[in-house]
């Protein structure tokens, strides 16, 4: 084929996938990353998959098949399913969590040597950060524990994002003026607009990159673990898993938020129900307030 109709070609819109070229990406969604891309999911796969086809010049799916499979550092998979899942977050997301944490966990927690957290899907970073100035203004000219923060993510995209720790205005609608300029500094010039964490918080937290259906342990158990709006990609059994492993990486009198459109299960998991999206590991010898019945 000559210059000239290879550029024809680019130009071309990427055709539909095929049914058995939806099942392939399919069965490599769930195969890499517990993503369970249910039936009535073609069209927005179609959608996404073509944006990326698009972004590449390729009007075929066994063009970008072959990128797939020719990239040995693992980006265009992540990039996959970024594509395919919805990261849509914002400082004090689903703020019941954040209220529990500064009225019930922060007194709690107050005369602890140290406070360890887990974000266990991060995202682009607000989630930690946003644990971290609850935390920091509870205790705020106190003496209070050392707090640290393990931020991880699948998509190293997000995780880049989040390690900056810069963030435009509209992403702090409902956060109060006083934290925005305790805990960021605020962009002049070109970065009008903008708002970067402050080094005292962000050397709180740790980012790295992990996939939760893969392997994990971690040296140290967690005090608080937030693994919210990821499960809901998951189907049954991965759910059951990843509960499992997350339970166990939590402390005795640990917690667990989820997000608030999910619900927890497995009595393996061994955790109890505190309110919603709430769980608790509980302490050997005490009463449960309600097992856990299922994830749906």
């Amino acid at each position: 084929m000559d210059e000239a109709a290879t550029s024809a070609s680019r130009l071309e819109a990427p055709r539909p996938l095929s049914r058995r070229q939806f099942e392939q990406i399919r069965r490599l969604a769930y195969q890499q990353f517990g993503l369970d891309l249910r039936e009535g999911k073609e069209e927005l796969v179609n959608a996404r998959i073509g944006k990326l086809m698009r972004r590449y010049g390729f009007n075929r799916f066994e063009q970008y098949q072959q990128y797939l499979e020719a990239d040995p550092s693992g980006e265009a998979l992540i990039e996959l399913i970024d594509a395919l899942t919805t990261n849509v977050t914002s400082f004090l997301r689903e703020p019941a969590h954040f209220d529990f944490l500064a009225t019930e966990l922060a007194p709690l927690w107050a005369k602890r040597d140290q406070v360890c957290i887990w974000s266990a899907a991060c995202s682009s970073g607000e989630e930690p950060y946003t644990a971290a100035i609850t935390l920091l203004e509870q205790w705020r000219g106190k003496p209070g524990p050392i707090l640290s923060i393990l931020a991880t993510d699948i998509s190293t995209r997000a995780l880049a994002t989040a390690a900056r720790g810069i963030y435009p205005a509209d992403r702090f609608q409902s956060f109060p003026p006083e934290w925005l300029s305790r805990y960021f500094l605020r962009g002049h010039g070109r970065w009008s607009g903008w708002y970067k964490v402050k080094p005292e918080v962000r050397r709180i937290i740790e980012f790295r990159r992990l996939n939760l259906i893969e392997p994990f342990n971690h040296p140290q158990p967690f005090t608080l673990i937030f693994c919210r709006n990821v499960m809901i990609y998951f189907d049954k059994p991965t759910q059951q898993q990843v509960v499992a492993k997350l339970a166990a990486c939590l402390e005795p009198g640990g917690y667990l938020f989820v997000g608030h459109s999910e619900s927890l299960a497995g009595k393996t998991a061994g955790l109890v129900y505190i309110q919603p999206a709430i769980y608790k590991k509980p302490v050997a010898g005490e009463q449960p307030v309600r097992r856990l019945r299922g994830i749906r």
